[in-house]
């Protein structure tokens, strides 16, 4: 059964940086497109980032754009996020759903199609 598994988060102060692994214990990774989420306390889960199976798409929530980076290393079957410039409104548990699709996918995509990891905590405090 495929398994997806973030690490990488922890407690930072503003302005610093993360960085956000993804893990999919799946051979045919490159098949497969990528997309973090994340979920505030009592907040609906709110997508972040989305890279295409083939590395060539990206799609960046507005609320992050220019500070994170998502990537993917297809032969380490992991994907990347990279977060810069935290602030307290990224405090949130961060989620990877994997899902074999052409397009970018959606939360429900992730859901219905693909598979999601348990999250990994990223705590920003100043």
């Amino acid at each position: 059964q495929a398994q997806v598994e973030e690490s990488g988060g922890g407690s930072v102060r503003t302005g610093d940086s993360l960085t956000l692994s993804c893990k999919f214990s799946k051979f045919s990774f490159d098949e497969f497109a990528v997309a973090w989420f994340r979920q505030a306390g009592g907040m609906k889960r709110q997508e972040v980032a989305k890279i295409s199976m083939r590395g060539d798409r990206t799609w960046y929530a507005d609320s992050v754009k220019g500070r994170f980076t998502i990537s993917r290393i297809d032969t380490e079957n992991t994907a990347y996020l990279q977060m810069n410039n935290l602030g307290s409104a990224d405090t949130a548990m961060y989620y990877c759903g994997v899902v074999s699709t052409t397009g970018l996918p959606g939360e429900e995509d992730v859901s219905r199609f693909g598979y999601w990891g348990r999250g990994s905590q990223v705590t920003v405090s100043s």
